[in-house]
């Protein structure tokens, strides 16, 4: 073991403030940055050896966040301490989710996906995650899982892999991080042994980086995923409404609940007819229906 010490922050954070935090954190040098899928639903944030955590008053600038411990360690525990406060967990009816560290495989009826928890967004361990999950599964379940479908914000991907797991084909992801690119590359790799029909080297969905006027963007859609926050998600209506068939479908999540009305109201606004909401914790997912013009 070397001298390097680590710093854990245990935060408490409510739901509206983990997005600003997490930004706030990582402008300061924080290193990875999570929130633990089961109650209490704690956030970890982790600052390495050579860098000096933000003063704990700037807290205060986040309604609510609160730190509940401050822990050190030295390098030999870092990957322990890393891995602490994400186990596996079922979604819906169809999928179980394990982190790569854990090597039991879930029930024989459930697809078995692995996820390495990190800073891209989307390893099944968020509400709003899945929610869209569930809402995927109904889709398939109704036959309406066609392609083409478009993955906006995908993270890490996996909403396009439970898509094609499910039936889904013709699918895109794309997302404006350049951490998602590998991210994505990883996810598929990580699930190897759901994609054992695929010839090597082939993907089961496109992606790229970058956003949704990137000429990649070819539509019309049968259908959208959009699991990003409410205000990206009314920026981009208009350009979704252009994109999608009509008749097509859309997946939007990334909305707390208490906005329920607004984001309702801005779908209709767009021409997208909610049919379902899905509730889980402080966050909803909608899924609606273009209308024909």
């Amino acid at each position: 073991m070397t001298d390097a010490t680590h710093l854990r922050w245990k935060l408490e954070v409510p739901d509206p403030q983990e997005e600003a935090l997490c930004a706030w954190l990582e402008e300061r040098g924080s290193s990875a940055f999570y929130r633990e899928a089961d109650p209490p639903r704690a956030c970890f944030a982790y600052f390495p050896p050579d860098q000096a955590p933000p003063e704990m008053a700037g807290l205060a600038a986040f309604p609510g966040v609160r730190l509940l411990e401050a822990e050190a360690f030295g390098d030999e525990d870092w990957l322990a301490k890393s891995r602490e406060g994400f186990g596996a967990f079922e979604v819906g009816t169809r999928f179980h989710v394990r982190p790569l560290w854990d090597g039991t495989p879930g029930p024989a009826d459930r697809l078995d996906l692995v996820v390495n928890p990190g800073l891209a967004f989307g390893t099944g361990g968020h509400e709003t995650t899945r929610l869209c999950m569930e809402l995927l599964e109904e889709l398939a379940a109704t036959g309406r899982l066609k392609g083409p479908v478009l993955d906006i914000g995908a993270g890490t991907g996996i909403l396009s892999l439970a898509a094609f797991l499910l039936g889904g084909r013709g699918l895109t992801a794309f997302d404006i991080d350049p951490d998602c690119g590998p991210a994505m590359t990883e996810l598929v790799e990580l699930n190897a042994h759901l994609l054992k029909g695929m010839a090597a080297g082939n993907r089961p969905y496109d992606s790229f980086v970058g956003t949704l006027d990137h000429p990649q963007v070819q539509g019309p859609y049968a259908g959208l995923l959009a699991n990003i926050l409410l205000e990206t998600i009314q920026e981009l209506l208009p350009r979704m409404a252009e994109v999608v068939a009509p008749g097509g479908w859309l997946v939007a999540s990334g909305i707390l609940a208490e906005r329920t009305d607004e984001a309702l109201v801005s779908l209709v606004s767009h021409g997208f007819k909610p049919e379902k909401v899905l509730k889980e914790g402080e966050w909803i997912a909608v899924l609606a229906t273009r209308e024909p013009s």
